[in-house]
């Protein structure tokens, strides 16, 4: 091993470690804020089994499941957009840009409107709802933007995904105002990127799509490296490229929806937390794909932080959060880019 590869894994363990440190600070944070405030030492005392029976039911029941959905959403869109990103070698790729969270949107509207409840084991079904109308999206957005003599084009993917977006928004709008009122609330909350998972039923209905589809994409980090080379180049060393594009792109769309499914139409963190996670630690995807859901768990677990403690009685929704730093810096990267 070189010495250049030496530094490059203490910088990776580095950034790891400081952003492990940032997140275990907002965690401890949230589990002391909200409507209904916990001191420190309550929440201690009630994490190790001390505290009294109405710490216990808030710390256990409300707040505890709410903060694993923004972990377990948070790592899944920061690395879904890292392999968006290196599927397609466009820096501006994300879910909500390329309008897989406008096809998981429409997806949830139609189980909404099945189902009218999302209380309880039947919220186990609504991933795969969202994640059936992602996947729509997806192939469209493939189809529409591949020329069969370049493959699928970068900018006409982003030009397609964008229209799609508009396209399904406008069909899930239409579908959600034949909602009953309280339905309908629930929708419109959803699409502001409102973090609805209170339950340790939403949290299982979401775990087992983050712990196997991440594993599997850390393990295909050579197979994106090459794909960032060009698909000649790719084919040139032996991946085979289009069956493990097919798959990575359906891992994308996978752990988009999912995530979205519990967090609500969160956008813009599966864009900044690939950007950020090659700035600090480089390109290579065995490096940056850990950083980039790292960095997407402290993005979206402070922004439901902020959205539930400052601006109290009145919380705002995570999504709105993030869209206040997402949209600026998204423009950064367009003025970039160009």
């Amino acid at each position: 091993m070189n010495q250049q590869e030496i530094a490059r894994k203490k910088r990776v363990m580095h950034v790891g470690i400081w952003l492990i440190l940032i997140c275990v600070c907002v965690i401890l944070y949230s589990l002391h804020t909200g409507s209904i405030r916990l001191s420190p030492y309550e929440v201690l005392r009630t994490l190790v089994g001390l505290g009294s029976e109405d710490d216990s039911l808030v710390l256990f029941e409300y707040r505890l499941p709410r903060i694993v959905i923004t972990i377990l959403a948070g790592m899944g869109l920061g690395i879904s957009g890292a392999i968006l990103q290196g599927l397609y070698r466009n820096s501006l790729a994300d879910p909500g840009v390329l309008g897989l969270h406008a096809g998981a949107a429409f997806g949830l509207v139609v189980f909404v409107s099945f189902f009218r409840s999302l209380e309880g084991m039947i919220s186990l079904v609504l991933p795969l709802f969202t994640f059936a109308g992602a996947v729509l999206v997806a192939v469209l957005i493939v189809l529409l933007a591949y020329d069969r003599h370049k493959g699928v084009l970068p900018i006409r993917l982003i030009l397609v995904g964008i229209a799609l977006a508009a396209g399904f928004s406008a069909i899930t709008l239409f579908l959600s105002l034949r909602l009953d009122e309280g339905t309908y609330a629930f929708a419109a909350r959803w699409l502001a990127g409102n973090v609805w998972g209170r339950e340790w039923a939403n949290v299982l209905a979401l775990l087992p799509w983050i712990v196997l589809l991440v594993p599997y994409t850390w393990l295909q980090s050579k197979v994106l490296d090459a794909l960032m080379l060009g698909d000649e180049v790719a084919t040139g060393i032996g991946a085979p490229v289009q069956r493990k594009r097919f798959l990575l792109m359906g891992t994308a769309v996978a752990l988009a929806s999912v995530s979205v499914s519990m967090a609500g139409g969160v956008g813009f963190i599966g864009l900044a937390a690939p950007h950020l996670a090659r700035r600090l630690v480089g390109p290579l995807h065995q490096y940056m794909l850990p950083i980039a859901g790292m960095i997407g768990v402290v993005i979206l677990v402070a922004a439901d932080t902020i959205g539930r403690s400052i601006f109290q009685p009145n919380a705002i929704p995570a999504g709105v959060v993030v869209a206040a730093v997402g949209a600026p810096y998204f423009l950064y990267l367009l003025a970039k880019t160009k």
